[in-house]
């Protein structure tokens, strides 16, 4: 089954001081001019907040009205981004100013009487897991491909498919993203399996990544090749995400993972990951998965990546018209997704051309999986990084990168600013 889907949908979660609302005075500065609407009759909650507000000179202003809290800040995944103060104005609305930012996508939340808040005014929504936050981009280069424009759009469908190799697991979702123009040509694409880390799932890369919303800019600008990508749960416990109510088969304590990065982008206990199941009695392994990859390593993570090559593959290969060889096929994925990736080339290796490891790598001598990565005609390997990311992960990675080089194989390493965040890994 498949539900078509808008690009960057989200669910919206609305949450607000559970205070009365006193409306600034005419012409105050944040309240945007509101006519009177459905049973307002001219009053109602008077003028609405405009929050954020992102000036000319790349600073942000935040507002919230809160009358009766006594403490309000905001706490966002910028530098110097947590615990900035809001001061109350007479009407009973906090503000504050910060940056000016970098061209990013931001998230942030609010912290009042030292309760975690949504930005009610602001209907930008992330979910990061089973946590939720609101989001912001300032403009600029580096963000340019975030920006929904005015290109061709491609589709992202919810896709439900059968997995023998986790049977207790299946059905099982995924989305897909197909090109712009996919339904009027006759053309076979490659594919590109994107991977989330280990407080996500199927939704993590287009609602915290806009991995849909990059590829049609990307494809519209001539800087990447019309494909399929498809973003799976590589939690080998979950049928599906959270967001839909309860699912039939699937332990209430699985529906959810607390987020790969949590609300405001600090690393701490593992970013907030919830520890990783047990496999399920009779769940294969994969043989060869590199040693010291992570939460993609072993059992669990081995039980993943066999699904992936034997379940998903074939599916998008028979469903989908696509280019079944391994030259247009494409695998990366981040942290836990990276761990995925590692195990599922090592033992594939006839499988994916293309392979890309971000904040993930290995501590083990994987030289003799590298050399059967070679011999079966890998194109490309990617591994990167930001050099604030867990101390254990730069060390794989380097690791990973040096072994690469003296296999021999077409590689590109980077250590990019800042740590374990969507910033990086978009």
């Amino acid at each position: 089954m498949k539900l078509k889907v808008a690009i960057v949908s989200s669910v919206l979660v609305l949450a607000a001081a559970a205070q009365p609302p006193v409306a600034p005075p005419p012409g105050a500065p944040g309240a945007a001019a509101q006519t009177p609407g459905r049973g307002m009759a001219g009053g109602g909650r008077g003028p609405a907040l405009r929050s954020p507000e992102i000036l000319d000179d790349q600073k942000v202003t935040f507002r919230l009205r809160a009358p009766n809290a006594t403490e309000v800040a905001v706490n966002g995944d910028w530098p110097q981004g947590r615990g900035v103060k809001l001061t109350k104005d007479d009407a009973g609305v906090w503000s504050a100013t910060v940056g000016p930012l970098t061209p990013e996508l931001w998230a942030y939340t609010f912290s009042v009487d030292g309760v975690s808040l949504l930005d009610s005014a602001n209907p930008n929504i992330l979910r990061d897991g089973t946590r939720y936050s609101n989001f912001l981009i300032v403009d600029g280069a580096l963000s340019d491909t975030y920006q929904i424009k005015d290109v061709p759009h491609g589709n992202v469908s919810l896709v439900w498919y059968d997995s023998p190799t986790l049977s207790s697991a299946s059905p099982r979702r995924m989305y897909v993203y197909t090109p712009p123009g996919y339904d009027k040509t006759t053309e076979k694409y490659p594919v590109f399996y994107l991977l989330h880390g280990a407080g996500g799932d199927e939704d993590a890369w287009n609602n915290m990544g806009r991995a849909s919303v990059i590829m049609d800019n990307l494809i519209a600008a001539r800087k990447a090749k019309p494909m399929l990508v498809v973003m799976t749960n590589g939690n080998a416990n979950q049928k599906m995400g959270p967001g839909y109510g309860i699912v039939p088969g699937q332990v209430a304590r699985n529906t959810g993972n607390p987020g790969e990065v949590g609300v405001v982008g600090a690393f701490a206990g593992g970013r907030g990951a919830a520890p990783g199941a047990p496999a399920a009695p009779g769940t294969p392994t994969t043989p060869g998965a590199a040693p010291n990859a992570g939460r993609g390593g072993g059992a669990f993570g081995g039980a993943f990546a066999e699904s992936l090559v034997n379940d998903v593959v074939p599916y998008i290969e028979k469903t989908y018209r696509v280019s079944a060889n391994k030259d247009s096929r494409a695998i990366a994925g981040l942290s836990m997704g990276g761990g995925h990736t590692l195990a599922a080339t090592n033992a594939h290796p006839d499988v994916f051309s293309y392979v890309g490891v971000f904040s993930m790598g290995t501590m083990a001598d994987v030289s003799d999986k590298l050399a059967a990565l070679k011999k079966a005609g890998v194109k490309f390997y990617y591994v990167g990084h930001g050099k604030d990311d867990p101390v254990v992960r730069v060390a794989q990675g380097q690791n990973l990168a040096a072994q690469l080089e003296k296999a021999g194989i077409n590689y590109h390493y980077t250590e990019s600013t800042g740590g374990h965040t969507w910033a990086n890994w978009r």
